[in-house]
């Protein structure tokens, strides 16, 4: 992804629905259902020999049959799940009444393919209305066999009576009690279970978008570091590059004429460059040290530095005042470098752009709420072409600061310049 793709984040079609079942969980289904099956065979085998059923219980052909119908539909319990519920409670019931002497993996596949339906079907309310389906069933099958019971005779061997409570009845009563929990425990269990994927998915998507996110803002943060280098560079060169042309150019003029006027002219270049070669050190020597800000380099410049600067705008020819109107205040030093710079790229301009017998005039301005820079030059308002470079940079430290910059023609003449700083 790159920097300019610009995106509006709205749900999927799938984004409230489970992702269908992996190749792992698929496999996964075939081990429970291979392991049900087993189970239901040593269960089957078990019983028989224990007769848990008497005379009347299944063959054990016939219950391997019942386990097998009752345990292998599983491996594809997640595919299907509601099929596989319909199914295995079928068989259950069928089996449960032919006399299967299998008693306790039926009552975990029971468990198992409600939990299925609740956990899997993305259909919310078809998989409720199964289940509730299921439930009813069996309650039916169930209410059927308890009126069975209360009406046929007494089992060989348990009492009649206990109270006023048979035993039969007793014990059917608590068969309800178990399939309530039961059933209950696995709606409830498979309502969670789905909730909790749903959980998980969104969980992940909110990860990959973060992690884009965060590419976009590494995108960003190298762009805005290039833009901030460029912005320092040219601030750093353009002034002394400029007022160096200026000089060398004065020095040339007047080298035969007025060796000694030529001798200052190449004395100011000397010490621009050196100022140049400084500033850049510095600029170079704090990329290098890994400034991980999002603020401009850190810089030697304050505001204490213009009259510095203005000194440097008049050796290099364009006379210029500076004037500080109020008590200074203290100002944050990033502002102090901003504010600094704004006003070298604005004498700069002057010098450059605005024509000959240029003069200009910084101004400084200290209130309760703000400061304010404000530098007006008498030259002509027609900038050059790459003029836009630095009122640019200058618009944009501005805005670094919370600030807003003001440059254009005079109505009086001239170039204002007017930038102020909120101190709050």
């Amino acid at each position: 992804m790159t920097i300019t793709t610009a995106r509006t984040t709205r749900p999927a079609a799938g984004s409230f629905a489970r992702d269908a079942p992996a190749p792992a969980q698929r496999t996964n289904d075939v081990w429970v259902g291979l392991a049900l099956f087993l189970g239901a065979i040593i269960s089957v085998i078990l019983g028989f020999f224990a007769q848990l059923m008497g005379s009347s219980g299944l063959d054990v052909k016939w219950g391997l049959v019942y386990a097998a119908a009752l345990s292998l539909p599983f491996v594809v319990r997640t595919s299907y799940p509601i099929t596989v519920a319909i199914v295995v409670n079928v068989v259950y019931v069928v089996g449960m009444e032919a006399g299967a002497t299998e008693l306790y993996v039926g009552q975990i596949a029971l468990f198992l393919s409600m939990y299925t339906v609740g956990a899997w079907v993305n259909d919310r309310r078809r998989a409720q209305l199964a289940r509730f389906a299921i439930m009813a069933v069996m309650a039916g099958w169930l209410l059927v066999a308890t009126f069975r019971a209360a009406t046929e005779p007494v089992p060989e061997g348990m009492p009649d009576a206990v109270g006023a409570m048979s035993p039969m009845v007793a014990y059917m009563m608590i068969q309800w009690l178990i399939n309530a929990v039961f059933f209950g425990a696995a709606y409830v269990m498979g309502d969670r279970a789905y909730e909790a994927a749903l959980g998980r998915k969104a969980l992940a998507a909110r990860t990959r978008e973060l992690e884009e996110q965060q590419e976009i803002a590494s995108a960003q943060a190298v762009m805005l570091d290039r833009v901030r280098i460029a912005r320092e560079l040219h601030d750093v060169v353009a002034h002394h590059v400029s007022s160096m042309g200026v000089q060398a150019g004065a020095a040339r003029a007047v080298l035969d004429q007025n060796p000694d006027g030529a001798k200052r002219a190449l004395t100011v270049v000397e010490e621009s460059s050196r100022q140049v070669i400084g500033e850049l050190r510095h600029l170079l020597d704090t990329l290098r040290g890994g400034d991980d800000d999002h603020e401009d380099p850190p810089s030697t410049v304050t505001l204490a530095a213009l009259d510095q600067l203005v000194r440097a705008s008049e050796a290099a020819g364009t006379p210029t005042s500076l004037r500080i109107i109020g008590d200074p205040r203290d100002v944050p030093s990033l502002a102090q470098v901003n504010l600094y710079r704004i006003a070298q790229e604005a004498l700069t301009n002057a010098r450059r752009h605005a024509g000959p017998n240029v003069t200009a005039d910084v101004r400084l301005r200290y209130s309760d709420d703000d400061v304010e820079l404000e530098v007006t030059n008498t030259g002509r308002a027609v900038l050059g072409s790459r003029a836009g470079l630095g009122t640019l940079g200058m618009r944009e430290r501005a805005t670094s600061m919370g600030a807003f910059l003001e440059a254009g023609p005079r109505e009086s003449g001239g170039y204002l310049v007017r930038v102020r700083v909120p101190l709050a």
